[in-house]
C-alpha cells in the first residue's frame, strides 16, 4: 500500500505519521512497565527440597509394589508353564503315573525322567540334568522366609535333582517325580528364599502340578502356615489363590501383622 492513503477524489492523508505517533508514544511505556517474574534462589531451592521428601516417602512404595506384581506373574506364568507342558508330555508319553512303573525306587531315575519328559515341550536355554554343582541354582542353601535361617540344601548339591534354567531366566528342579522347587530370579539374582524367589509346587494325580499346601484353602490356614518358622514354602498357594504378595508383610514381622496392624481376612485377603 502507498503510503497516501486515498479516502475521496483529490483528498489525501497521511496515516503512517498517526501510526508512528502511536508506536513512538506507547512502546517505550511499555517497556517501562514489563515486569520479568521468576523465582528467586531460596524460593527454588524449597521447592527441590520438597519434591526430594516427596520421593523419599512415595518411590519404595511405588517399588514393591511393581516388585510384588512381578513376583506373583512370575509365579503365576511358571504354575502355567509347567501344567501346559505336562499336558504335552502326558499327550505323547501317555499318563504321568505310568511313566515310573519299572523305576521302583529310584529317586534319580524318576525326577531324570520327569524333568526330561516335561521340559522337552519348555523353552529351555540351559539343561544341567542331574550332575552336581552345574550352575543352574545359587550353591547356597535355601533360606527360610520367617527368620532367614538355612531351611533345605541347594538343589545343586544332589546329583539326584534334575535341573534346567527357562528362556526367561526361571531356574527348575525336578527334585523327584512328585516335587518341582523353582527359583524365579536364576542361579546369580535374588534372596535365594522361599516366598521371595523360591517357590514350590507337588503332583497331584487330578490337578497336576500344584502349589505345596494348594489344599489350604482357607484364608487363616494358609495366614497360619505362613507365620510359622519354615512357613514359606507354601507362599505360591497365597499367591494362586489371592493373586497378590502380601505375606512378604505380615510374615515378616514379630506381631504377625500387616504394617497397618490389621491380618488378612477370608473377605479381605490382602494388607489393604
Amino acid at each position: 500500500m502507498n503510503k497516501e492513503l486515498r479516502i475521496g477524489v483529490g483528498v489525501k492523508s497521511s496515516c503512517s505519521n498517526g501510526f508512528d505517533l502511536v508506536r513512538d508514544t506507547l512502546v517505550p511505556i511499555a517497556k517501562k512497565t514489563q515486569k520479568i517474574v521468576a523465582f528467586t534462589l531460596a524460593e527454588t531451592l524449597i521447592v527441590i527440597g520438597v519434591i526430594g521428601i516427596v520421593s523419599a516417602l512415595t518411590l519404595p512404595n511405588l517399588n514393591n509394589t511393581t516388585g510384588d506384581k512381578e513376583k506373583v506373574a512370575k509365579v503365576k506364568k511358571v504354575y502355567q508353564n509347567l501344567n501346559d507342558a505336562l499336558g504335552r508330555a502326558e499327550a505323547v508319553y501317555g499318563p504321568y503315573s505310568d511313566w515310573f512303573i519299572n523305576d521302583g525306587d529310584n529317586a534319580k531315575a524318576k525326577a531324570k525322567r520327569a524333568g526330561e519328559r516335561i521340559t522337552e515341550f519348555m523353552k529351555v536355554s540351559k539343561t544341567c540334568g542331574t550332575d552336581k554343582n552345574s550352575g543352574c541354582f545359587n550353591s547356597g542353601d535355601i533360606l527360610a522366609l520367617k527368620n532367614g535361617n538355612g531351611e533345605l540344601a541347594s538343589p545343586e548339591s544332589f546329583d539326584t535333582v534334575y535341573k534346567i534354567i527357562t528362556a526367561d531366566g526361571t531356574s527348575i528342579a525336578f527334585v523327584s517325580n512328585a516335587t518341582v522347587r523353582v527359583d524365579i530370579d536364576g542361579p546369580t539374582k535374588g534372596k535365594n528364599t522361599f516366598g521371595y524367589d523360591f517357590f514350590e509346587f507337588n503332583y497331584d494325580n487330578e490337578r497336576g502340578y500344584i502349589p505345596e499346601n494348594f489344599g489350604l484353602t482357607t484364608v487363616e490356614g494358609l495366614y497360619r502356615a505362613l507365620i510359622s518358622e519354615y512357613g514359606g514354602q507354601v507362599s505360591a498357594s497365597w499367591i494362586i489363590n489371592y493373586d497378590n504378595a502380601d505375606y512378604l508383610e505380615f510374615a515378616k514381622t514379630s506381631d504377625n501383622k500387616c504394617k497397618n496392624g490389621t491380618t488378612p481376612t477370608e473377605a479381605n485377603p490382602r494388607c489393604k
